[in-house]
């Protein structure tokens, strides 16, 4: 399983490469990170781009396709409308966030009809999972846990922007969750860095998703070694 997961919040599509080409050879899963500047801000792309709305992410599938999986962090209003678009570049993962729409169960339901998706089933081809806010109570996500394969626990208050501060009640909610789901798979997302990974690993999170703990490190490939590290000294596999 991978366990650390590089998190990438593109400003152009050269900018997306460039990162993907520096990941190449170095991990099997990145994040792919997407800001409509509406429902979070500001906007990264395809959004920093406002010629078109809503925007298609690309005109061909994403980069290394084979060699890495995509999952597609959807910090957008309306997400039901750019879904198709991501899964046609190649993402595996989709995650939406619970607040961003009124319509989830439409969302989930649509989901589950247009692409066949059931939760734990063949993950490897389609995964879905909700993102929450630290602000947010578990509630919001509870009615759908029977039809999501993992929760994303946002690890910092503002979300959409890298190198924030973490957030530490999110400890308290992920620990409060871990125990009444003891079975669900929790990533975070967000102010994770070598020091609260550990706070994460021990609060039953199952998957970190690290962005600018990783871009701001001189060595990238180095850095990527000390949160394996980390992870392994939990009995994770990486």
């Amino acid at each position: 399983m991978n366990v650390i997961i590089p998190a990438i919040l593109p400003q152009s599509r050269a900018d997306l490469e460039d990162k993907l080409f520096k990941l190449h050879g170095l991990v099997h899963a990145v994040q792919v990170d997407v800001v409509d500047g509406i429902f979070a801000a500001p906007p990264s792309w395809p959004y920093s781009n406002a010629e078109t709305h809503p925007p298609h992410p690309m005109d061909d599938s994403f980069p290394y396709l084979g060699e890495i999986t995509y999952d597609v962090d959807l910090m957008v209003a309306e997400p039901e409308t750019v879904i198709g678009h991501w899964v046609q570049a190649g993402a595996t993962r989709i995650t939406v966030h619970a607040e961003s729409s009124s319509m989830l169960p439409k969302i989930i339901d649509d989901f589950q009809v247009k692409y066949g998706h059931r939760k734990d089933f063949a993950l490897d081809l389609l995964s879905f999972g909700l993102a929450l806010n630290v602000n947010s109570d578990i509630a919001l996500v509870e009615p759908f846990l029977d039809q999501c394969d993992y929760i994303q626990f946002m690890g910092i208050d503002t979300i959409g922007r890298q190198g924030q501060p973490f957030d530490k009640r999110v400890l308290a909610k992920i620990s409060a969750f871990r125990k009444k789901y003891p079975d669900m798979f929790i990533q975070v997302d967000g102010g994770v860095t070598l020091d609260t990974a550990a706070e994460l690993l021990s609060a039953g999170v199952s998957r970190l998703v690290v962005g600018s703990a990783l871009w701001n490190a001189p060595d990238v490939r180095a850095e990527l070694q000390k949160f394996k590290a980390v992870a392994r000294s939990y009995g994770m596999y990486t």
